[in-house]
């Protein structure tokens, strides 16, 4: 599954794709923690082929990717849900539209594959765009501390509510 702005072109990550995406996740964060848990997450029984996404530039297709968004199996209480992250962009991409894209290109591809939820710790001021709210309003609880404006969760299908419940990440994430 692909799809193009004038600028960047979404596909599902690739085995070619591994080393640059863990690069390309060191570069974003600036430490390895991240980088170490996309490896995580791609031996965990959380990992779902398909729902891992890169951008690249829409005039070379098969690039080095610059951003990345990758979705993992979760719980909210016993409702299968996905978790989001981490979300990867180069610094000398941002605010260039290319996480958006990955992150839309994913959503997209998970509403296509009959998934209702998302979870995730994130920035409060760039996920609502996307349609995520703050998880707590509506009974998702997290059993970390973490900032309450930072847990967010996304109905894929509108009209369709959140389950409440504790949340339940993949074994990679250590929550």
């Amino acid at each position: 599954m692909s799809s193009s702005s004038s600028t960047w072109l979404t596909r599902t990550e690739t085995t070619s794709d591994v080393p640059a995406v863990q690069t390309l996740t060191f570069a974003a964060f600036g430490r390895a923690h991240e980088a170490d848990l996309l490896a995580a997450l791609r031996a965990d029984e959380g990992w779902i082929g398909g729902l891992s996404f890169v951008a690249t530039g829409a005039a070379d297709p098969t690039g080095t990717p610059v951003a990345h968004a990758v979705l993992s199996r979760a719980h909210i209480g016993d409702v299968p849900a996905l978790a989001m992250g981490p979300v990867s962009v180069h610094p000398d991409h941002q605010r260039s539209g290319a996480g958006s894209a990955t992150v839309r290109a994913a959503l997209d591809a998970a509403r296509a594959a009959g998934e209702r939820f998302v979870i995730l710790l994130g920035h409060p001021t760039y996920y609502p765009r996307f349609g995520f709210v703050r998880a707590s309003a509506h009974g998702v609880r997290l059993t970390v501390d973490a900032p309450d404006e930072a847990w967010m969760a996304l109905s894929l299908n509108e009209g369709d509510p959140l389950p409440s419940g504790s949340a339940r990440w993949a074994a990679a994430f250590g929550i």
